[in-house]
Protein backbone atom coordinates (compact mmCIF):
# COMPACT_ATOMS: atom_id res chain seq x y z
CA UNK A 1 0.00 0.00 0.00
CA UNK A 2 1.15 3.61 -0.58
CA UNK A 3 -0.58 6.39 0.76
CA UNK A 4 0.24 10.08 -0.36
CA UNK A 5 0.10 12.25 2.86
CA UNK A 6 0.93 15.03 0.43
CA UNK A 7 1.25 15.53 -3.01
CA UNK A 8 2.16 19.08 -3.33
CA UNK A 9 4.99 21.31 -3.47
CA UNK A 10 6.79 23.62 -1.10
CA UNK A 11 4.26 26.67 -1.23
CA UNK A 12 0.43 24.37 -2.09
CA UNK A 13 -1.87 25.24 1.19
CA UNK A 14 -3.79 22.44 -0.06
CA UNK A 15 -2.20 19.26 -1.01
CA UNK A 16 0.78 19.62 1.34
CA UNK A 17 4.22 18.42 1.35
CA UNK A 18 4.79 15.41 -1.28
CA UNK A 19 5.71 12.68 0.92
CA UNK A 20 4.50 9.11 0.44
CA UNK A 21 3.54 6.27 3.08
CA UNK A 22 4.67 3.01 1.84
CA UNK A 23 3.60 -0.26 3.48
CA UNK A 24 4.95 -3.47 2.10
CA UNK A 25 5.72 -6.94 2.88
CA UNK A 26 4.05 -9.76 4.50
CA UNK A 27 5.96 -8.46 8.09
CA UNK A 28 3.69 -4.89 7.25
CA UNK A 29 7.36 -3.16 7.00
CA UNK A 30 6.39 0.97 6.87
CA UNK A 31 8.85 3.40 5.59
CA UNK A 32 8.24 7.09 4.70
CA UNK A 33 9.78 8.85 1.87
CA UNK A 34 10.55 12.87 2.56
CA UNK A 35 9.19 14.53 5.19
CA UNK A 36 8.77 18.15 4.90
CA UNK A 37 7.35 21.04 6.79
CA UNK A 38 3.79 19.49 7.04
CA UNK A 39 4.02 15.79 6.97
CA UNK A 40 4.37 15.08 10.60
CA UNK A 41 0.97 15.92 11.55
CA UNK A 42 0.06 14.38 8.69
CA UNK A 43 1.72 10.97 9.52
CA UNK A 44 0.74 11.42 12.89
CA UNK A 45 -2.82 11.64 12.06
CA UNK A 46 -2.96 7.70 11.64
CA UNK A 47 -0.08 6.91 13.37
CA UNK A 48 -0.72 5.79 16.71
CA UNK A 49 2.14 3.47 17.53
CA UNK A 50 5.76 4.84 18.32
CA UNK A 51 7.80 2.33 17.04
CA UNK A 52 5.89 1.47 13.39
CA UNK A 53 7.72 3.60 11.50
CA UNK A 54 11.26 1.56 10.16
CA UNK A 55 12.33 3.77 7.52
CA UNK A 56 12.56 7.29 6.68
CA UNK A 57 14.16 8.12 2.94
CA UNK A 58 14.96 12.19 2.37
CA UNK A 59 15.35 12.87 -1.38
CA UNK A 60 17.33 16.05 -0.86
CA UNK A 61 17.81 19.03 1.59
CA UNK A 62 15.37 21.58 0.42
CA UNK A 63 12.62 22.60 3.30
CA UNK A 64 9.70 21.11 1.92
CA UNK A 65 11.58 17.59 1.92
CA UNK A 66 13.23 17.08 5.06
CA UNK A 67 12.25 20.33 7.23
CA UNK A 68 9.60 18.13 9.06
CA UNK A 69 12.05 15.34 10.21
CA UNK A 70 12.69 17.37 13.97
CA UNK A 71 9.17 17.34 14.73
CA UNK A 72 9.10 13.57 13.47
CA UNK A 73 11.80 12.87 15.76
CA UNK A 74 10.25 14.69 18.59
CA UNK A 75 6.79 13.39 18.77
CA UNK A 76 8.39 9.35 18.53
CA UNK A 77 10.57 10.71 21.71
CA UNK A 78 7.19 12.07 23.37
CA UNK A 79 5.40 8.81 22.72
CA UNK A 80 8.31 6.40 24.01
CA UNK A 81 9.73 5.34 20.74
CA UNK A 82 12.37 2.66 21.69
CA UNK A 83 13.11 0.98 17.89
CA UNK A 84 16.14 2.02 16.37
CA UNK A 85 14.90 4.40 12.62
CA UNK A 86 16.60 4.07 9.56
CA UNK A 87 17.36 7.05 7.96
CA UNK A 88 18.62 7.18 4.78
CA UNK A 89 19.24 9.92 1.95
CA UNK A 90 22.11 11.55 -0.20
CA UNK A 91 26.02 12.27 1.45
CA UNK A 92 25.86 14.59 4.24
CA UNK A 93 22.40 13.37 5.53
CA UNK A 94 23.80 12.95 9.03
CA UNK A 95 25.31 16.57 9.41
CA UNK A 96 22.10 18.37 8.13
CA UNK A 97 19.52 16.04 9.70
CA UNK A 98 21.57 16.96 13.23
CA UNK A 99 21.96 20.46 12.27
CA UNK A 100 17.93 21.15 11.26
CA UNK A 101 17.27 19.07 14.60
CA UNK A 102 19.64 21.28 16.78
CA UNK A 103 18.45 24.30 15.16
CA UNK A 104 14.57 23.24 15.92
CA UNK A 105 15.39 21.86 19.83
CA UNK A 106 18.75 22.35 21.18
CA UNK A 107 20.49 19.44 22.88
CA UNK A 108 17.42 17.30 22.21
CA UNK A 109 19.41 15.10 20.12
CA UNK A 110 20.73 13.41 23.25
CA UNK A 111 17.45 12.59 24.92
CA UNK A 112 16.48 10.72 22.34
CA UNK A 113 16.22 7.14 23.52
CA UNK A 114 15.98 5.53 20.48
CA UNK A 115 19.08 4.98 17.95
CA UNK A 116 19.26 6.92 14.64
CA UNK A 117 20.76 4.56 12.08
CA UNK A 118 22.32 6.69 9.32
CA UNK A 119 22.65 5.19 5.24
CA UNK A 120 24.41 8.16 2.90
CA UNK A 121 23.73 6.78 -0.51
CA UNK A 122 25.39 7.96 -3.84
CA UNK A 123 24.03 7.48 -7.82
CA UNK A 124 24.05 3.83 -8.09
CA UNK A 125 24.32 2.44 -4.67
CA UNK A 126 21.39 0.16 -3.62
CA UNK A 127 20.84 -1.71 -0.30
CA UNK A 128 18.76 -3.76 1.66
CA UNK A 129 16.50 -2.65 4.38
CA UNK A 130 13.30 -2.40 6.28
CA UNK A 131 12.01 -4.97 4.16
CA UNK A 132 12.85 -3.74 0.98
CA UNK A 133 15.66 -3.32 -1.80
CA UNK A 134 16.49 0.58 -2.12
CA UNK A 135 18.17 1.47 -5.54
CA UNK A 136 19.19 4.97 -6.07
CA UNK A 137 19.66 7.03 -8.88
CA UNK A 138 20.53 11.00 -9.08
CA UNK A 139 18.28 13.30 -11.39
CA UNK A 140 19.41 16.84 -12.30
CA UNK A 141 17.67 17.93 -8.94
CA UNK A 142 16.79 14.86 -7.39
CA UNK A 143 14.14 12.95 -6.54
CA UNK A 144 11.07 12.95 -6.60
CA UNK A 145 12.08 16.82 -7.41
CA UNK A 146 13.71 16.91 -11.12
CA UNK A 147 14.25 16.26 -14.15
CA UNK A 148 14.93 12.24 -15.01
CA UNK A 149 18.78 11.42 -16.34
CA UNK A 150 19.62 8.02 -17.85
CA UNK A 151 20.33 6.41 -14.50
CA UNK A 152 16.73 7.32 -13.25
CA UNK A 153 14.99 6.02 -16.77
CA UNK A 154 16.94 2.77 -15.94
CA UNK A 155 15.93 2.25 -12.30
CA UNK A 156 12.16 2.86 -13.35
CA UNK A 157 11.67 0.13 -16.40
CA UNK A 158 9.23 -2.37 -15.83
CA UNK A 159 8.11 -0.88 -12.63
CA UNK A 160 4.86 -1.47 -11.34
CA UNK A 161 4.00 2.34 -9.80
CA UNK A 162 6.21 5.36 -10.50
CA UNK A 163 5.77 8.62 -8.61
CA UNK A 164 7.10 11.73 -10.15
CA UNK A 165 6.95 15.34 -9.95
CA UNK A 166 5.53 17.53 -12.63
CA UNK A 167 6.34 21.08 -11.38
CA UNK A 168 5.02 22.39 -14.78
CA UNK A 169 1.87 21.28 -17.07
CA UNK A 170 3.97 22.58 -20.21
CA UNK A 171 7.39 24.82 -20.29
CA UNK A 172 10.34 24.36 -18.56
CA UNK A 173 11.55 25.49 -14.95
CA UNK A 174 15.11 24.65 -13.98
CA UNK A 175 15.98 21.79 -12.49
CA UNK A 176 12.09 20.90 -12.23
CA UNK A 177 10.37 18.18 -14.98
CA UNK A 178 7.49 18.68 -16.96
CA UNK A 179 4.07 16.96 -17.57
CA UNK A 180 5.09 16.03 -20.81
CA UNK A 181 8.86 14.54 -19.61
CA UNK A 182 6.81 12.44 -17.05
CA UNK A 183 4.54 10.84 -19.90
CA UNK A 184 7.56 10.27 -21.64
CA UNK A 185 9.60 8.73 -19.04
CA UNK A 186 6.37 6.61 -18.08
CA UNK A 187 6.17 5.42 -21.76
CA UNK A 188 10.12 4.52 -22.08
CA UNK A 189 10.07 2.70 -18.93
CA UNK A 190 6.91 0.98 -19.59
CA UNK A 191 5.52 1.26 -16.07
CA UNK A 192 2.18 0.12 -15.09
CA UNK A 193 0.75 2.82 -13.70
CA UNK A 194 2.17 6.52 -13.37
CA UNK A 195 1.54 9.19 -9.95
CA UNK A 196 1.85 12.97 -11.28
CA UNK A 197 3.14 14.68 -8.14
CA UNK A 198 5.01 18.42 -6.72
CA UNK A 199 2.93 20.40 -9.11
CA UNK A 200 3.07 24.09 -8.88
CA UNK A 201 0.19 25.32 -6.53
CA UNK A 202 -0.59 27.62 -9.69
CA UNK A 203 -0.47 24.98 -12.11
CA UNK A 204 -3.55 23.01 -10.52
CA UNK A 205 -5.19 26.26 -9.67
CA UNK A 206 -5.12 27.99 -13.15
CA UNK A 207 -4.67 25.03 -15.54
CA UNK A 208 -6.71 22.17 -13.58
CA UNK A 209 -8.89 21.71 -16.50
CA UNK A 210 -5.83 21.30 -19.09
CA UNK A 211 -3.76 19.11 -16.70
CA UNK A 212 -6.54 16.32 -16.82
CA UNK A 213 -7.02 16.43 -20.94
CA UNK A 214 -3.53 15.98 -21.22
CA UNK A 215 -3.53 12.88 -18.54
CA UNK A 216 -6.82 11.51 -20.41
CA UNK A 217 -5.25 12.13 -23.94
CA UNK A 218 -2.32 10.47 -22.62
CA UNK A 219 -2.72 6.73 -24.03
CA UNK A 220 -1.28 5.94 -20.34
CA UNK A 221 -4.47 4.02 -18.64
CA UNK A 222 -2.35 3.80 -15.51
CA UNK A 223 -1.74 7.75 -15.19
CA UNK A 224 -3.39 9.34 -12.59
CA UNK A 225 -3.13 12.70 -10.50
CA UNK A 226 -3.37 11.81 -6.67
CA UNK A 227 -5.01 13.86 -3.53
CA UNK A 228 -3.62 14.30 -0.14
CA UNK A 229 -4.48 10.90 1.40
CA UNK A 230 -5.23 8.90 -1.44
CA UNK A 231 -3.95 5.44 -1.11
CA UNK A 232 -3.20 2.69 -3.68
CA UNK A 233 -2.90 -1.26 -3.32
CA UNK A 234 -0.35 -2.77 -5.61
Amino acid sequence: MKKGLGVGEACDPERFNTSILVVGGSKKHYILLDCGFTTPHRYFADCFDPDQLEALWISHFHGDHFFGVPLLLLRFWEMGRVKPLLLAGPDGLREKIEMALDLAYPSFLGKLRYALEYRELEDGDSFQGAGFLWQVAATEHSQPDGRYTVGSANLAKGCTLMVHEAYRVAGQTANHGSLAECLALARQAGCEKLAIVHVAHYERERKSGELRRLLGESGLPGVFLPEPGESLDL
